[in-house]
């Protein structure tokens, strides 16, 4: 047992390792972006459901944080200010599946046709969920969500997603190179981190431990290799399901998300399974906090059928196109690091994250570091 426990953290640890500099690399493109784009308009700039407003919540979005949590929160606080709730969840999708961390990790372990697909996807599911909105929600439900939003009731990372430190004059280079911009940035990166360790830690652990104890026979016959037909409907179907007790999210599903794929789950499927960090269980829960049983379960049935559709017909759509890969060739490495480019370019960035660690240090960030859980103004009612 000893030995197998060893043997499943060895290849977390070598996974890790071999996804360091992608990390730091997108966490700081994340924390640029998010530096020199404006928080205070977003309410404003989602009125309503209409494509422009969906279109403007997708780029809000890509360019916001990549926590989950943090992407939850930040939707009810625009909710809260006036915003669409259709479109504070477009944006909510679009914060975990359109952020550059997300496709550098996913061209790192998935390879370029599944990173594709995923960014393919991600506009297909928001398109769903709107339909699915105007069809089916209720404006009374909509106004009980209201209600219980304005409650304030706690879930996680209310803080850091009402963290609004961008710089938005000057040029886009004085506002990157000047004191205020690398400050933000240097906060922003290592809030992020802070935000996401635990999902990518668990997510690695997880990952390892399937990929060194589960015999491949079982993925094969769970994910129905056998049937080829029955493999594609059915991988968009399960993948949500698995990542739904998984407890992962953010980028910290990708490495279980190539162990799934190298054992035998369809394109699609994988698809849905990054899809669905959303409806994890801890996050359900807090839609259930912040919105009420009845629309928690609504976004569960609504979020749960959009990203099973659009896997679905990213599958198709890529299968048509010949880009689905004949070979499962995901990044699941052995237990070992080695001296080879990965070394090097995990030192450079080592660098750079260091140099970021130590600006955020200086320039009071460890006093917001401890606000990141806590809202801007104490909520008046925190029943559950």
């Amino acid at each position: 047992m000893t030995e197998s426990i060893l043997r499943a953290l060895e290849m977390a640890f070598a996974m890790g390792w071999e996804i360091l500099w992608p990390l730091i690399l997108g966490f700081t493109l994340s924390a640029v972006v998010q530096a020199v784009v404006s928080h205070r308009e977003m309410a404003r700039l989602l009125p309503d459901d209409r494509p422009r407003s969906i279109a403007t919540a997708l780029a809000l979005g890509a360019a916001s944080s990549s926590c989950s949590y943090a992407a939850v929160a930040l939707a009810r606080a625009l909710f809260r200010k006036g915003a669409d709730f259709t479109a504070a969840m477009a944006f909510e999708m679009a914060s975990t599946n359109l952020v550059a961390e997300l496709s550098i990790i996913m061209l790192a372990f998935l390879g370029w046709q599944l990173t594709l697909a995923e960014f393919v996807g991600a506009p297909i599911m928001v398109a769903l969920l709107v339909l699915l909105f105007r069809r089916f929600l209720a404006r009374e439900l909509v106004k009980e969500a209201k209600a219980q939003a304005d409650k304030g009731i706690l879930g996680r990372m209310e803080g850091h997603a009402e963290m609004d430190m961008s710089v938005t004059e000057g040029s886009l280079w004085q506002r990157i190179t000047s004191e205020r911009g690398l400050t933000a940035i240097s906060h922003y990166f290592v809030m992020d981190w802070a935000a996401v360790w635990p999902d990518i830690a668990g997510g690695l652990v997880i990952a390892g431990a399937l990929a060194a104890w589960v015999p491949p026979d079982f993925w094969q016959s769970f994910f129905l290799v056998d049937h080829p037909l029955v493999a594609k409907l059915w991988g968009p179907v399960v993948g949500p399901l698995v990542a739904v007790i998984s407890f992962v999210c953010s980028v910290g599903n990708i490495p279980l998300a190539a162990v799934l794929w190298n054992g035998g789950i369809s394109f699609g499927g994988v698809i849905a399974f990054i899809f669905a960090d959303l409806i994890i269980l801890p996050i359900l829960n807090i839609y259930r906090k912040y919105y009420g049983w009845k629309m928690a379960g609504f976004l569960f049935a609504a979020f749960y059928a959009s990203m099973a559709g659009a896997a679905l017909t990213v599958e198709l759509m890529f299968g048509a196109l010949g880009l689905v890969p004949s070979q499962r060739n995901a990044r699941v490495v052995e237990g070992a690091v080695t001296w080879n480019y990965t070394t090097w370019f995990n030192i450079a960035f080592l660098l750079l994250a260091g140099l970021l660690v130590w600006r955020f240090l200086k320039t009071g960030g460890p006093a917001m570091l401890r606000m990141m859980n806590r809202p801007a103004e104490a909520p008046r009612n925190q029943s559950l």
